[in-house]
């Protein structure tokens, strides 16, 4: 009776979608293109609902599975099945919440791969041999393989910031991705959708500025197993929730693998 009682206490949230708010990076042209190119485009959305109680970090998982049993959240919460956009439809049973690091207010966590070998002095990426991947370079073994020479260029805790998260989606792409010759596209796209999702405030008296925003990583659990972001699991299908705790807005970063759009 006493752990019934306790739970009733827990605090609720109640969740309004706000289509209005746009992102730039979505409406970026030239982001766009590349999105396209990286086979990202159609696939990759950000929505935006209100919340109506005060947000705090230790009360995450409670946060997001009020999100995902929410009904306005579950009628109008899209992901992608098949190639088509389809609204959430059942109420979760269960989340799975990953608190993600966010406290990077400028690019000087990719400064190190400027000067590691992994780029030429121009900003290309040297290319490099691989067993499966024909044309493989050294971004991406540094990006995705421990025991490659330039891994450890990148500490634990910085591969572990929301900032070098996005690099590495970026960089890795869909199921038909083009990749770059140099570093420049990921960089500029990844501070562009970094910036736009992200609430920064500076301090008065230091003039500092930090990050306001609390991201988690998500997964949301239905009766007959995963429904989001994707039935089964892989690194490039992916929702992170980005919360702002002033304004109680919630962005739903999303991305589904597969085979990008050809047009916009």
């Amino acid at each position: 009776m006493a752990g019934e009682q306790l739970y009733a206490f827990e605090q609720s949230f109640s969740f309004s979608p706000l289509p209005s708010k746009k992102y730039s990076f979505l409406q970026d042209k030239d982001i766009l293109t590349l999105l396209m190119k990286w086979s990202m485009l159609g696939r990759i959305s950000a929505q935006t609902f209100s919340f109506d109680q005060s947000f705090y970090p230790y009360n995450s998982e409670r946060f997001a599975l009020c999100f995902f049993r929410d009904p306005d959240v579950v009628s109008s919460l899209r992901k992608m099945e098949t190639g088509a956009w389809v609204p959430l439809e059942k109420p979760a049973v269960s989340v799975d919440v990953e608190v993600v690091p966010c406290t990077k207010v400028s690019m000087e966590l990719f400064d190190p791969i400027y000067s590691c070998g992994v780029l030429r002095p121009t900003g290309h990426v040297v290319k490099c041999f691989h067993d499966v991947y024909p044309d493989y370079d050294e971004l991406r073994q540094m990006l995705q393989e421990e025991d490659s020479e330039h891994y450890h260029v990148i500490g634990r805790a910085e591969r572990g910031e929301f900032l070098f998260r996005l690099f590495k989606h970026l960089c890795l792409g869909g199921e038909l991705c083009q990749y770059e010759d140099t570093i420049d596209p990921y960089i500029s796209t990844t501070k562009h959708i970094y910036k736009d999702l992200i609430s920064v405030q500076k301090a008065p008296e230091t003039n500092k500025i930090s990050v306001v925003s609390t991201v988690l990583k998500v997964s949301a659990q239905d009766e007959s197993g995963r429904c989001y972001p994707g039935r089964g699991e892989a690194e490039q299908t992916f929702a992170y929730m980005i919360v702002d705790p002033y304004k109680r807005h919630v962005t739903l970063l999303y991305h589904c693998y597969g085979v990008g759009s050809f047009t916009f």
